[in-house]
């Protein structure tokens, strides 16, 4: 348990960070599942505009140090790949 002040304000803090960060990484997660339900029903456009929306969001979460950067790419990449093998 905090005992010093500065411990208890640590302990605040890192409580809001770690609500804010999970609202994030959650919302970055719907958008990843909207472009999977996209590629899974085979609809290339419907895929294509999904991932289109979820790149800004996978981009913010990277600037808000909740995703790697490699991590962003590595998964825009391989949805990016999954579409394009869609429409072929």
């Amino acid at each position: 348990m905090a005992n010093t002040p500065q411990s208890k304000k640590r302990a605040r803090q890192n409580e809001r960070r770690y609500a804010v960060n999970k609202a994030r990484r959650s919302r970055i997660r719907t958008f990843l599942r909207k472009v999977e339900e996209a590629i899974t029903s085979g609809n290339a456009d419907a895929a294509n505009a999904a991932l289109l929306a979820a790149q800004p969001e996978i981009d913010r979460g990277v600037t808000k140090g909740v995703l790697h950067k490699n991590t962003a790419a590595r998964k825009k990449s391989r949805l990016s790949a999954r579409i394009k093998a869609l429409t072929a």
